[in-house]
């Protein structure tokens, strides 16, 4: 069908939906196939063009003009584009420093951090002495936040993380009243160490801190400082005298990470640091006004809609009684992923693009983060434990039968 020539302007371009890029367009380009540098494919047609302001000439700096068109039609505001840019060099400063106290975790470091800058809390699953701890306390440093530790014992009480009202009295009137006091929840970073060990009502103090985000005592609901992140650690070995953590307070940690037994080089350079008397000295390289843009921003990464169907077929796919389910799911899973999981992929594969230096998130993002998001939503068979398949396998298998679809032109 022709187009009418005056209506196409010089100055008009087409915007990218997996990344945000614009490009110019002119009336030759129209109806036929564009690609991004994204890799993203398009149709260009009339109806998507957006007209493009004035530009800076080519004549002084062909780079910085690309870079300058780029920031211009960027997905994000300028203040949060420049939020993003310091992510990535946060990120790659918070690492080098932490990998000076935790050796051979690159893995365990990253997710935790891309938990945080979704706003998520993390679930770290492991054997003693591996450093679980440590991490979570050396993070907090990095990123100067207010840190407390709960060791969970079977004697725990609800009040005793929460916090419980004391009588009061005033000595110049000699009225008594009750005052709360605050728990070691009111902090930016809890830890919450072998949180198997406690029984179930304490276990469920958190519940309502880890989704809402307050507490609630004696009538009154209190808000919890910002950012809040919840880091609990559990021991797989020793289940004896423990309390499993229920499906519904598991669903509510963004991720469940797997800190594993170190190689034999990175455990050569454990001992050998641990019996020396180097202490390595840690810089606060965030603050807890900086993380709050850093999640705000993430949240505005773009995801095109292949990225999101991806990661909605992978949460389907887990349901043994869906009509998507592979037969393998039906046989080794009884339970699967809710759409919690969903909203968890999405929004974790967007902060670990930022991190790894990219705009937009892309279907390996979601796959990458598969493991620690599905790990902990999925219950395995009688069937898959006698078998001695385990959890991680049977993820891993998902994403090899699920593929992405592609992209639409």
């Amino acid at each position: 069908m022709p187009v009418n020539n005056s209506v196409i302007s010089p100055e008009a371009g087409m915007q990218c939906i997996a990344c945000g890029r614009v490009r110019r367009v002119s009336q030759e380009h129209l109806g036929r196939r564009l690609k991004c540098k994204c890799g993203n494919i398009a149709v260009a047609q009339e109806q998507d063009l957006i007209p493009l302001s004035a530009r800076p000439s080519r004549s002084s700096s062909t780079k910085q003009t690309q870079a300058e068109t780029e920031n211009e039609h960027s997905p994000f505001p300028d203040d949060q584009l420049a939020v993003i840019e310091s992510l990535r060099d946060s990120f790659r400063e918070i690492t080098t420093q932490l990998s000076t106290v935790i050796v051979g975790q690159q893995a365990v470091i990253e997710e935790v951090l891309i938990s945080i800058f979704c706003r998520g809390h993390v679930l770290l699953t492991g054997v003693p002495g591996l450093a679980k701890t440590l991490l979570i306390d050396s993070i907090s440093k990095v990123l100067d936040l207010d840190f407390r530790r709960i060791q969970f014992t079977p004697d725990l009480m609800p009040a005793d993380i929460t916090g419980t009202e004391v009588l009061q009295e005033d000595r110049t009137t000699g009225t008594r009243n009750f005052q709360f006091v605050q728990g070691p929840i009111f902090s930016n970073m809890v830890l919450a160490d072998e949180i198997n060990r406690a029984p179930p009502k304490t276990q469920s103090a958190l519940l309502e801190a880890m989704q809402e985000r307050h507490v609630t005592v004696a009538g009154q609901t209190m808000e919890l400082p910002k950012p809040f992140f919840v880091m609990a650690t559990q021991n797989p070995i020793e289940q004896e005298g423990t309390y499993p953590l229920p499906e519904a307070q598991l669903d509510r940690f963004l991720f469940n990470c797997v800190v594993d037994y170190p190689e034999a080089a990175d455990e050569f350079q454990i001992i050998k640091q641990a019996t020396s008397g180097h202490t390595p000295k840690l810089s606060r390289l965030l603050n807890a006004e900086q993380i709050q843009k850093l999640q705000e921003a993430v949240r505005n990464v773009p995801a095109a809609d292949h990225v999101i169907t991806y990661a909605r077929d992978l949460v389907q796919a887990t349901r043994p009684g869906g009509g998507s389910a592979p037969g393998f799911i039906k046989e080794m899973v009884g339970w699967g992923a809710g759409p919690r999981a969903g909203i968890a992929l999405s929004i974790a594969a967007k902060a670990r693009a930022v991190l790894h230096g990219r705009l937009h998130a892309t279907t390996s993002d979601v796959a990458s983060v598969a493991l620690p998001v599905l790990r902990h939503r999925i219950v395995t068979t009688f069937h898959a434990e006698a078998a001695g398949v385990q959890r991680d396998d049977v993820i891993r298998k998902l994403i090899e039968v699920i593929r992405p679809q592609k992209p639409r032109a």
